[in-house]
């Protein structure tokens, strides 16, 4: 697998790690504040209870004792209200500490102010035996409905905590809301994630060996057609072979006999022609059959385009098409000359065959870097280029398949067995076109290191 490749997918999925992470510890920290908001709100219901409680009882021994040194104007008594009035005086205090809400401090600065009324009352209240009957009762009254005022007033403010119950509760709603949001949305993330780690996966990973399936496919088919059609030609080639043999020696003996200009010689050069025709096709069919090993020797790639250009370079200026040889690089293959010479002397008369008159035809060598037998490695690629008409995609689909050809003569097994030469070299047969532009057919060969 390719770094790239392996990056990515790492990449991927340490994202997809990281955002399921982050899901699990978003609930794991959500259910810490749901067990502390919890804990709050029962904290809040008892206090709400408590508050009411400690300060009724509060307001209730500070009453009792005031009344009692009114009635008695004990000394003792006194004393005891004032101790009970520090108390309630402390708790009071005690409580800014806990309340949070603004209507809960309100409340608690009416309560101390009210407070302060209620023992401004008690002040004013006349505490010698000579007060009359009247001024005391006036007193008490007051000192009374202080009393019920500053008692409702704790009953406000206990119910003030209580509301604050609410806010926690909306509070938590927010938090549950914020929750779900970050949650759903971690969600789209990692699923938008998950994705793109499956389209790398298969991009990457799962469609190139599934390429390379067909393609093994493919190319297993291939190799069986020709095998079965390799005997078969094989078969009919030696068939042919021997009867052809004799007809050939005993037309050479009988040419004798017939006189120069006569029908009958005119007859025997035509019978000969065939008899040529019929060896090139079964010798086509033989080495299609049985392609023999290549004699693998080390030589530069100019040299072999060399020799096939001054093979055809006469035949072809009668044609008006000009056979270019690019100069190149000296790189250089690890090939059977003979055989890729054959093979380059078939492309170029395709390409004569193409051409018809009148064009140009280039050769060519460059280096590349291809996949061959399995890895990426360093390649020759030898071109022959033409300016004919192209090769339409109806032709193209059967192109490399045996006795198929568009020509009038031929038996169509050019391509193929110039295909199984190259593959022989563990290398393979390209080819570019362009209908009506031209065709480039490339041999890629291994290069061969120093």
């Amino acid at each position: 697998m390719k770094f790239g490749v392996r990056f990515r997918l790492l990449a991927l999925g340490l994202a997809v790690g990281l955002l399921g992470a982050a899901i699990a510890g978003i609930v794991l920290n959500f259910q810490r504040q749901a067990r502390e908001l919890q804990t709050r709100l029962e904290n809040v219901d008892a206090e709400s209870g408590q508050i009411a409680a400690e300060f009724k009882d509060a307001l209730r021994e500070v009453n009792n004792t005031q009344l009692h040194y009114a009635i008695t104007r004990d000394p003792a008594e006194w004393e005891q209200f004032l101790k009970a009035s520090r108390t309630l005086n402390v708790w009071l205090d005690q409580q800014a500490l806990k309340l949070t809400t603004e209507a809960e401090k309100e409340l608690l600065r009416q309560v101390k102010a009210a407070y302060g009324e209620y023992l401004a009352a008690i002040g004013e209240s006349p505490r010698g035996p000579a007060a009359s009957p009247a001024d005391a009762m006036a007193a008490f009254t007051r000192v009374r409905t202080e009393s019920q005022h500053l008692f409702d007033l704790g009953q406000d403010l206990a119910k003030a905590h209580y509301r604050s119950r609410s806010q926690l509760i909306a509070e938590a709603g927010q938090r549950l809301r914020d929750l779900r949001l970050s949650v759903l949305g971690l969600l789209g993330l990692l699923f938008v994630f998950g994705v793109a780690l499956a389209a790398v996966a298969y991009r990457d990973m799962i469609a190139p060996l599934r390429g390379k399936l067909i393609e093994s496919q493919s190319l297993v088919e291939r190799h069986e057609k020709l095998a079965s059609l390799g005997m078969l030609a094989a078969g009919v080639a030696h068939e042919i072979r021997n009867p052809l043999t004799a007809i050939k020696a005993a037309l050479f003996i009988q040419q004798k006999r017939f006189a120069t200009g006569s029908p009958a010689q005119a007859d025997h050069e035509i019978v000969q022609r065939e008899i040529l025709r019929l060896e090139r096709i079964v010798n086509d069919f033989l080495r299609f059959a049985r392609p023999g090993d290549p004699e693998l020797a080390t030589l530069p790639a100019s040299q072999i385009l060399a020799e096939v250009q001054r093979f055809f370079a006469p035949e072809l200026e009668k044609a008006a098409i000009r056979l270019v040889l690019d100069a190149p690089a000296p790189w250089r293959i690890h090939v059977d000359a003979a055989q890729i010479k054959q093979v380059l002397i078939n492309l170029v008369q395709n390409a004569v065959d193409s051409i018809g008159r009148d064009g140009t035809i280039t050769l060519r060598a460059r280096p590349d870097r291809k996949p061959l037998a399995g890895s990426e490695q360093d390649v020759v690629i030898l071109e022959v280029a033409d300016t004919g008409a192209g090769i339409s995609p109806e032709v193209g689909k059967r192109l490399f398949d045996p006795f198929f050809t568009t020509k009038d003569h031929g038996t169509g097994l050019g391509l193929s067995i110039a295909a199984r030469i190259v593959e022989k070299h563990c290398g393979a047969l390209q080819y570019q076109t362009q209908v009506n532009r031209g065709t480039t057919f490339g041999i890629v060969l291994p290069l061969a290191l120093p």
